[in-house]
Protein backbone atom coordinates (compact mmCIF):
# COMPACT_ATOMS: atom_id res chain seq x y z
CA UNK A 1 0.00 0.00 0.00
CA UNK A 2 2.46 2.29 0.79
CA UNK A 3 4.63 2.32 -1.99
CA UNK A 4 1.39 2.66 -4.26
CA UNK A 5 0.77 5.54 -2.39
CA UNK A 6 4.06 7.53 -2.94
CA UNK A 7 3.60 6.80 -6.37
CA UNK A 8 -0.38 7.89 -6.88
CA UNK A 9 0.78 11.22 -4.63
CA UNK A 10 3.93 12.10 -7.28
CA UNK A 11 1.43 11.31 -10.13
CA UNK A 12 -1.58 13.02 -8.72
CA UNK A 13 1.48 16.09 -9.08
CA UNK A 14 2.27 15.81 -12.13
CA UNK A 15 5.96 15.31 -10.84
CA UNK A 16 8.60 13.07 -11.64
CA UNK A 17 10.66 10.50 -9.38
CA UNK A 18 13.98 12.76 -10.39
CA UNK A 19 11.80 15.90 -8.79
CA UNK A 20 11.08 13.65 -5.47
CA UNK A 21 14.57 12.65 -5.65
CA UNK A 22 16.11 15.82 -5.78
CA UNK A 23 13.74 16.92 -2.74
CA UNK A 24 14.60 13.96 -0.51
CA UNK A 25 18.72 14.62 -1.94
CA UNK A 26 19.08 10.90 -3.09
CA UNK A 27 19.15 9.42 -6.55
CA UNK A 28 16.62 8.38 -8.75
CA UNK A 29 17.62 5.14 -8.19
CA UNK A 30 16.90 5.16 -4.58
CA UNK A 31 13.38 6.98 -4.99
CA UNK A 32 12.47 4.81 -7.27
CA UNK A 33 13.44 1.66 -5.08
CA UNK A 34 10.91 3.06 -2.75
CA UNK A 35 8.22 3.06 -4.77
CA UNK A 36 8.73 -0.13 -6.24
CA UNK A 37 9.04 -1.90 -2.87
CA UNK A 38 12.70 -2.99 -3.15
CA UNK A 39 13.81 -0.66 -0.56
CA UNK A 40 12.06 0.68 3.12
CA UNK A 41 11.54 4.23 3.33
CA UNK A 42 13.48 5.13 6.51
CA UNK A 43 11.01 7.53 8.69
CA UNK A 44 12.71 10.74 7.95
CA UNK A 45 11.70 10.15 4.36
CA UNK A 46 8.47 9.19 5.39
CA UNK A 47 8.18 12.29 7.66
CA UNK A 48 9.43 14.58 4.47
CA UNK A 49 7.10 12.89 2.18
CA UNK A 50 4.46 13.67 4.88
CA UNK A 51 4.97 17.19 4.44
CA UNK A 52 5.90 17.76 0.99
CA UNK A 53 2.06 16.54 -0.11
CA UNK A 54 0.41 17.80 2.94
CA UNK A 55 -0.90 14.36 4.00
CA UNK A 56 -0.77 11.98 7.11
CA UNK A 57 1.99 9.89 7.50
CA UNK A 58 -1.00 7.34 8.49
CA UNK A 59 -2.20 8.20 4.82
CA UNK A 60 1.08 7.07 3.22
CA UNK A 61 1.33 3.59 5.09
CA UNK A 62 -1.88 2.83 4.45
CA UNK A 63 -3.49 3.26 7.84
CA UNK A 64 -6.31 5.66 6.46
CA UNK A 65 -8.22 6.54 3.90
CA UNK A 66 -8.14 10.31 5.01
CA UNK A 67 -5.35 12.59 3.64
CA UNK A 68 -5.62 15.21 5.42
CA UNK A 69 -2.96 15.63 8.98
Amino acid sequence: MIYRRIRDLREDKDLKQKDLSEFLHCSQQVYSNYELGQRDIPTAVLIALSKFYKVSTDYILGLTDQKEK
